[in-house]
């Protein structure tokens, strides 16, 4: 009966645990859960900072006493749950190679959330250089946290490393300045990085409305503290079975607030309120903050990531030009979704199989043996700068640098007709146009979404081609294989008959008509003649001389647009076409533009209005997408 009783009470914690995860209850998951609970022992505890306000932290202790372990730690918005000193997570880290290799796990609320004291402030700008006493930012609140437990957890080696993914990835980020000297290695993963220039909730200016308004209406709300997530009581409920319906039936910016937000959601006001890139985005930049770096740094990032594929790449190149070489600085890349090398295999994502278990492999190759070697000493470092998995190839690759040294910059020039070339046009007066037309925007995803998907960030999109008023353009079927690393700059010459515009471009891999089918394939989608995106963003013309100071278009002018979109790794094979599609919507994952110069978050349903867009490509406006090309 004892038996019975106990096992019957295993399951429930396990149950527990993993219902606030939000995870399955697989035998894998019960077995999981069952390890941490035989394997680790867990604590509650109050971190006073330096303010005096407390933080509240879970830590999991290794049962086994016969060695000294390191910490690993997360910081995070999102609750340490499951709350009581009974109730374990059904998973430590962020797999369970991690938690069988054996750490002491810390998860700490963040400062005004769950079950933290003080005031939360979304992406707490960093104060350095102006510490006192009772100034704190994320940084100082990282500092005191890794003070305390190094000096008060028994059997801990002094050491300590710091991970997470997407909002706890910016708190990864943010421990790196002025660290503690037990800091020695960090992994920001997909890390918010900068919410105005390439991130979740704006990307060049464009409001991503779609990914804000679904956040903000749980996270944004403010809560009572300490406050547990069974507590929470006031998030704001919508249905929407139809999100390009329900987006476009919402209208106007100012609509959001009036219908469902009102005055509860303090950031989403700070957002309307700051339509440009002022002091208030900037001083949520951590990037120029990234100097002096002492802990090894591993970045890691999805190239399909639909949330943070900017964060990973920006936080990088950040730290790499701004500190000595000597500083450990890697980035890792791979076919992946928000978070996805953590999760499953990584064999496939959307309609595309990569031959190989992407996910499984970076846990066990580069994760794991980074955390054992700067923590544990455990190991050699042949971890190279840069591991990034090159798909439409679909093999690992190891570079020194990112971008490759070995690379030569080279321009897909548009041309008459549809085509699309390596070579410069050489004729005059060439542009293709369009209506945009706000009331019908282009759709970023075929078929009805209730909410925003992942798989769009690869998806076909054949969908997009069959608009009027979307340009396509592409290349004769490849000779040999091109293979591209790094970022994509596209180089617009255009004329719009009003004041503003935005421009998506998207970089696509058309599949030969007879291309065989992979088996199996993950949907049992045919693949002949398949668009896949490799890489697409949006841009807000007005800014296309600055972001802190827009301008309008000159009616009828020839102006140039350029901007800079993630970088990519991917290869055209012999046989592939390579395509660029031009549209001016991408709805509804970013906002619509009225089509004039205005200040969109105070635009009313009238506002909106239709254009001409034409798209230069002669010998004097020769728009094109400008690549790194593999040699």
């Amino acid at each position: 009966m004892k038996k019975t009783l106990l096992a019957l009470s295993l399951a429930l914690c396990i149950a527990a645990g993993y219902a606030q995860r939000g995870g399955p209850l697989t035998q894998q998951a019960v077995d999981d859960a069952a390890y941490i609970k035989a394997n680790y022992t867990k604590m509650e505890q109050y971190i006073a900072m330096r303010d005096g306000k407390r933080l509240f932290c879970t830590i999991y202790l290794p049962k086994d006493q016969s060695k000294k372990y390191p910490i690993m730690m997360t910081r995070t918005p999102y609750n340490v749950g499951p709350y009581g000193a009974d109730v374990y997570k059904g998973a430590l880290g962020q797999n369970m190679l991690l938690a069988k290799e054996g750490f002491i796990f810390v998860y700490e609320d963040v400062r005004g959330r769950y079950m933290s004291e003080g005031n939360f402030t979304d992406v707490r700008p960093q104060i350095d250089g102006k510490y006192n006493a009772t100034t704190t930012d994320e940084s100082t609140d990282t500092y005191d946290t890794i003070d305390w437990l190094v000096k008060n957890l028994p059997n801990n080696n002094g050491k300590v490393g710091i991970e997470g993914i997407s909002y706890p990835g910016f708190y990864s980020t943010a421990s790196l300045p002025n660290a503690h000297p037990a800091l020695k290695a960090v992994s920001p993963q997909a890390p918010v990085t900068d919410w105005f220039i390439g991130d979740d909730f704006h990307h060049n200016g464009v409001f991503f409305e779609m990914d804000a308004f679904a956040f903000l209406t749980g996270f944004g709300v403010p809560r009572p503290k300490p406050v547990t997530p069974d507590q929470i009581k006031n998030q704001i409920k919508y249905t929407q079975h139809d999100n390009y319906k329900f987006y476009l039936e919402m209208g106007a910016l100012p609509n959001f607030k009036k219908k469902y937000l009102g005055d509860s959601v303090k950031f989403w006001d700070n957002m309307m309120n700051h339509p440009d890139y002022d002091g208030f985005w900037k001083a949520m930049n951590i990037r120029p903050h990234l100097t002096n770096i002492k802990p090894a740094v591993m970045t890691v990032g999805g190239f399909f990531d639909a949330e943070d594929a900017f964060g990973a790449q920006a936080v990088y190149k950040a730290i790499e030009k701004q500190n000595p070489q000597t500083v450990k600085n890697m980035i890792v890349l791979g076919p992946w979704f928000h978070g996805g090398w953590e999760r499953g295999d990584g064999d496939t994502f959307g309609d595309q199989d990569f031959g190989q278990k992407t996910s499984a492999w970076f846990r066990e190759n580069v994760e794991l043996p980074f955390f054992n070697y700067y923590l544990k000493d455990k190991g050699d470092m042949t971890l190279p700068e840069a591991t990034i998995f090159i798909t439409g190839e679909n093999q690992w690759h190891k570079f020194d640098t990112w971008p490759p040294k070995n690379t030569v910059e080279k321009t897909l020039y548009f041309q008459p007709n549809g085509k699309l070339s390596f070579s410069a046009p050489k004729v005059v007066n060439s542009f293709d146009e369009y209506v945009s037309d706000p009331a019908s925007p282009v759709p970023y995803q075929d078929g009805i979404q209730e909410r925003r998907t992942r798989e769009y960030m690869i998806d076909d999109q054949r969908f997009a081609a069959r608009r009027p008023d979307v340009k396509t353009y592409q290349t004769d079927a490849l000779t040999e294989d091109i293979t591209l690393t790094g970022p994509v700059m596209a180089n617009l010459f255009t004329a719009i008959s009003s004041t503003d515009a935005d421009y998506v471009v998207k970089l696509i891999d058309v599949f030969p008509d007879d291309y065989p089918n992979p088996i199996p394939n993950p949907k049992g989608v045919t693949m002949s003649g398949y668009e896949m995106l490799v890489r697409g963003d949006i841009f807000r013309g007005k800014y296309r001389n600055s972001f802190e100071h827009p301008e309008p278009f000159v009616p009828g002018k020839v102006t140039q647009v350029k901007y800079t979109m993630p970088d990519v790794g991917h290869t055209f094979k012999k046989g592939h076409k390579i395509m660029v599609q031009v549209q001016s919507s991408w709805f509804p994952l970013g906002d619509r533009n009225p089509q004039k110069f205005m200040d969109i978050y105070k635009a009313k349903d009238s506002d909106f209005q239709k254009e001409t867009i034409k798209i230069y490509h002669d010998t004097m406006a020769p728009s094109g997408v400008k690549v790194m090309v593999l040699q």
